[in-house]
């Protein structure tokens, strides 16, 4: 497996930074913040020659992009921003041919207004995703979204159902196993069951503050926080292992929310202990 990161938190720093840094400190992949106005990947601002020397660039330090990540609203309750999203992450996937990358990230949008997730999944969801699929697809692109509690993809029935209706074979996941673990829900066994939808995967951890949890109950916030690999509670030795098994040897890019670690030590620290099983 390879280790690489999300370079959201050097948001303000160029590219070139984060490709040296990356680099120095043995990373294998980036994963691009990309999508309007972003200093890594803007695919309104991108030309061939820009292509080509970043693709130099990383040849040079012997990194690879693992994916062009764009996580928007897809089902922006205005239709008109739900058009211009759309376009956008079609830009994108433009982008990703031309540069040779296999995957694009984003999420599966958050409920509309004055519906619930479950009834977004099922009217909103399909002319979205659907479209963005094929569009894709005749570019050689995956589809990737990552499994972020607050949108449509909650749990894994609306995993099952959002499938079931955009059954397409390049959408799938970035699958991150932190948003599940406090939810209760069993990380293992999404993987076992989601196995062929899983083209990528986010690597962060989560922290349960068991005497918050003590205070406060589980129908509110405040007793768990996500952190770096091996601050939390997710083995992650197991959890690689049962990736493997269910046939993905592929990238584990770190998502750095840690709060009690600074950004360049967070990573370094991520990559240390994934390094044990990756």
């Amino acid at each position: 497996m390879q280790v690489g990161l999300l370079t959201a938190p050097f948001r303000r720093e160029s590219l070139e930074h984060v490709v040296n840094w990356a680099s120095e400190v043995g990373f294998d992949t980036l994963e691009l913040a990309s999508g309007p106005g972003s200093l890594h990947c803007d695919p309104g601002k991108l030309t061939d020659n820009n292509i080509a020397g970043i693709q130099a660039m990383l040849k040079d330090k012997g990194l690879v992009i693992s994916s062009l990540a764009s996580y928007r609203n897809m089902t922006e309750t205005d239709l008109d921003k739900r058009a211009k999203t759309l376009a956008d992450l079609k830009k994108l996937v433009d982008v990703a041919q031309k540069m040779g990358i296999e995957i694009v990230c984003t999420t599966a949008g958050h409920p509309v207004e004055g519906k619930e997730k479950m009834q977004t999944i099922e009217e909103d969801c399909p002319a979205v995703f659907s479209d963005l699929c094929k569009y894709a697809a005749e570019r050689g692109i995956k589809i990737a979204l990552e499994n972020w509690f607050a949108t449509n993809i909650q749990n894994l029935e609306m995993f099952e159902h959002l499938f079931e209706l955009v059954p397409d074979e390049n959408f799938g996941l970035n699958f991150d196993p932190s948003h599940l673990l406090w939810q209760g829900i069993d990380y293992r066994l999404a993987v076992e069951t989601f196995a062929d939808r899983i083209f990528h995967t986010h690597a962060k951890d989560t922290e349960v503050l068991e005497h918050k949890l003590a205070w406060l109950g589980n129908q509110v916030r405040g007793w768990w926080r996500y952190v770096i690999p091996g601050y939390g509670k997710i083995d992650w030795g197991e959890y690689i292992a049962c990736l493997r098994l269910n046939g993905f040897n592929g990238v584990l890019s770190i998502e750095h929310e840690d709060k009690a670690l600074g950004r360049e030590e967070g990573f370094i620290k991520g990559l240390q202990h994934l390094r044990q099983f990756a």
